[in-house]
């Protein structure tokens, strides 16, 4: 199985939880022309009043300016995006390397595309990212036979 393990810098807005606000903190960075990878916008729960949006890549003068115009700043959660080739079980085993080390998930959003996985992974510091890192990328690497 082949998967790349990068860190990557999500922007995020917290919102009023109301029809449009996800429309509205996107049409600065559209007509900036951007080209979202990661896109994640739910409601807090237990608080139905406030909602987050959450997203990735900003980059460059223009989408960082467009991004600061909707509202959005850089995170400071150490986040790591994972792609590749899906196989059952990745999920868990990721989440089973991680535990297995000691590491707790701030969030971990995946999904499958035809046959293409994607996991978005925060952690609480830049270290357990970095260990994360080095972790996936052997727990997934091809089996020598």
């Amino acid at each position: 199985m082949s998967l790349t393990v990068k860190k990557i810098v999500l922007w995020r807005k917290e919102v009023d939880n109301q029809v449009g606000a996800l429309a509205q903190a996107l049409e600065p960075l559209t007509k900036a022309g951007a080209d979202l990878q990661v896109l994640m916008a739910y409601r807090y729960p237990g608080n139905e009043a406030k909602a987050m949006i959450e997203l990735h890549p900003v980059v460059g003068k223009k989408l960082a300016a467009a991004a600061e115009q909707a509202g959005l700043s850089a995170s400071s959660i150490p986040t790591l995006l994972v792609e590749g080739d899906n196989i059952p079980g990745l999920a868990h085993k990721i989440a089973q390397t991680m535990a297995d080390a000691g590491l707790n998930l701030t969030f971990l959003v995946a999904h499958v595309v035809g046959k293409r996985y994607a996991a978005t992974i925060g952690f609480a510091t830049e270290d357990d990212a970095k260990k994360a890192t080095a972790l996936v990328k052997k727990a997934t690497a091809p089996q020598k036979r």
